[in-house]
Parts: structure tokens; C-alpha cells; sequence
């Protein structure tokens, strides 16, 4: 029987450079889909306030109703429709600012390794990016944070009227 074959091990200063550098390789990867991805939560959000206040001018009118109230339905399959109509606001609300912080903390890497480099305008451009990323983010997950919270009223409110209205209360 054979005895297992010794690693061959690497010098303790090259591993954590090695390691580093893999990490930096998959952030600088992440960054071009996670400004898309705000860029598409800002456009989301856009049009969901834009769905909102379309909303608003229709409930205006007597008798309006989103919630669907098939024959048969039960509390929990109402519930379960506002949960779901209220999803995707309260989860760009939430994951927006964290999209931003990933577009705000991947390129200072690179832009201070320009800096060191002397290229100064190339690290400005960087940054710039960096900074209207987080602007967008930030700003699509406080439309998104408006809308449900008003959805959200809406909705309970709907809830409220149906579960009277059906002898469930």
C-alpha cells in the first residue's frame, strides 16, 4: 500500500494573493449584470408608480375592486392574492439598495489601481458610474417602497370590505 502523496504546498504569500485576485476577477464579472439589474428595477419602478396612479383615478369611480372574489374562495386565497399583487414592490424595495451597494463597492478597485497609475480622469469616469448606479438603485427602491405602501393600503382596505361583505369577519 502506498502512502497518499504530499501536497506540494505554496508559499503563505501566495495564496492570499491568489485568492484575492479570483474574488476580484468574479466581482469586476458581477458588475456589468448588476447595473443592468438596477437599471431594469429603475424602469420597473417607473412604471409601477405610473400603474399606481392609474390605479388611483379608477378607484374613483364606485364599485372599484382589483381583488377577484371567485365563488367558493376562502379568506386565505384572498389574502394570498394581495400577498402576491404586492410582491414585486416590497422586493425591489428591499433588494435595490443592495444592487446599488454592489455597484457602488465593486469598481473603487480598479479606479485606485488608476490612481496609483496615474490616470486620474480613467478613475473619475469609474467612480462616476459607481455613484449613478447607487443614485438609480436608491431611487427605484423609494418609488417601490411608495407604491406598496399605498398598494398595500388598498389592498387591506379591499380585504376589510370583502371579508364584511361575506360574513367572514
Amino acid at each position: 500500500m502506498r502512502p497518499p502523496p504530499t501536497p506540494i504546498p505554496l508559499p503563505r504569500t501566495e495564496v492570499p494573493q491568489l485568492l484575492g485576485s479570483r474574488v476580484a476577477h468574479i466581482a469586476q464579472a458581477l458588475l456589468w449584470p448588476v447595473l443592468i439589474l438596477v437599471a431594469l428595477g429603475f424602469v420597473y419602478a417607473l412604471w409601477s408608480a405610473g400603474a399606481t396612479l392609474m390605479e388611483a383615478v379608477q378607484r374613483r369611480r364606485p364599485g372599484y375592486r382589483l381583488l377577484q372574489v371567485p365563488v367558493g374562495s376562502s379568506l386565505e386565497t384572498l389574502e394570498l392574492q394581495v400577498v402576491r399583487r404586492l410582491e414585486a414592490p416590497r422586493l425591489l424595495g428591499r433588494v435595490a439598495p443592495l444592487l446599488g451597494l454592489v455597484a457602488t463597492m465593486v469598481p473603487p478597485g480598479p479606479a485606485l489601481q488608476s490612481v496609483a497609475a496615474g490616470q486620474g480622469q480613467q478613475a473619475l469616469a469609474v467612480f462616476s458610474s459607481a455613484f449613478s448606479g447607487v443614485v438609480l438603485a436608491l431611487a427605484a427602491a423609494a418609488i417601490a417602497l411608495v407604491v406598496y405602501s399605498i398598494r398595500r393600503r388598498w389592498l387591506l382596505a379591499e380585504l376589510l370590505a370583502i371579508k364584511t361583505e361575506q360574513g367572514w369577519a
